[in-house]
């Protein structure tokens, strides 16, 4: 009986300290790295709980979409398909070009995406155009200019192409095609004066950087969603292109580098418009970089 009794002692406090143990643990530091895990291993409450802990503290950008993409992923694992719409709209609206890669999410997700495209892209075309307007009308040539690309690359996403066809969507894509060259137009600083030194020349020349220039940090890719090719791909291949970097990380201007495939070309370097990098650097100071960018297309299965 003694025996029994001193058994049950140790025994409690063995559970007790197993008990205390557990509560002083530490709870993983919450990070999309963490939540990622979580939803890996099927707890869907948990990597809820920290990413929606993650988006009050984190502003609009690639973090925050990578951050709710993983939400939608979590609120259609619990089957809460009406928040994951939500989370997607929200996306779209910070993005309205936003397209998560295809391995990242299930088919039934990527419809989602499309739907709420579809159903936000036209209003937030609108929007666009008249900022863009209000700007051109107050002669901030630049921002006109950025507004218009934004207004033309939303055009020509291909989820909307068939309200594209019809007003007021149809009379937007010219007056912005036409507003954007003037805005251009307008922008584009005088010609420099001939240098009259050599010395003046060369660093003209060779200021815009490239991969050869092995001192150069190369830019590092924040956006660069390619559009689909409309309709189907006959034929694979590869095509190429060239983009010039600033020093801000946005596309200076974009030239296909391949042989031209007119409906497609037209798609792309629309949307280079709206790609973002963090600049090249040489000394950790920003520069202007020339980067080459291949496009593979793969054949359409036959139906």
């Amino acid at each position: 009986m003694m025996a029994l009794k001193t058994w049950l002692v140790a025994a409690a406090a063995l559970l007790a300290a197993c008990s205390v143990a557990s509560a002083q643990a530490p709870a993983p530091s919450a990070s999309l790295a963490a939540a990622r895990t979580l939803y890996a291993s099927a707890e869907y409450g948990g990597a809820l709980d920290m990413l929606n802990g993650l988006v009050s503290a984190t502003p609009p950008g690639p973090e925050r979409q990578a951050i709710d993409l993983y939400r939608a992923l979590c609120f259609v694992a619990v089957g809460n398909a009406t928040e994951a719409s939500r989370v997607i709209e929200t996306m779209i609206a910070h993005d309205p070009l936003y397209r998560p890669a295809a391995d990242d999410v299930p088919p039934r997700l990527r419809s989602a995406f499309t739907d709420a495209r579809r159903k936000l892209l036209p209003g937030i075309i609108q929007q666009n155009y008249m900022s863009a307007k209000a700007a051109f009308d107050k002669k901030d040539y630049a921002a006109a200019a950025k507004g218009f690309s934004k207004v033309i690359a939303g055009l020509n996403d291909p989820d909307i192409e068939s309200s594209t066809s019809q007003p007021p969507l149809s009379d937007l894509k010219m007056l912005a095609s036409g507003f954007n060259d003037l805005a251009a137009k307008a922008a584009a600083p005088p010609p420099a004066p001939v240098a009259p030194a050599v010395e003046q020349m060369v660093d003209r020349v060779v200021r815009v950087y490239s991969p050869s220039d092995a001192d150069v940090v190369p830019p590092v890719t924040v956006r660069q969603a390619v559009p689909p090719y409309p309709g189907r791909v006959l034929l694979g291949g590869s095509l190429l292109m060239d983009v010039i970097i600033d020093t801000t990380g946005e596309v200076e201007s974009a030239t296909m580098a391949s042989p031209p495939n007119a409906a497609y070309d037209r798609l792309v370097l629309g949307a280079a418009k709206t790609w973002q990098y963090q600049p090249a650097t040489l000394n950790g100071k920003p520069v202007k970089y020339r980067k080459r960018i291949q496009i593979t297309l793969v054949p359409t299965p036959a139906r």
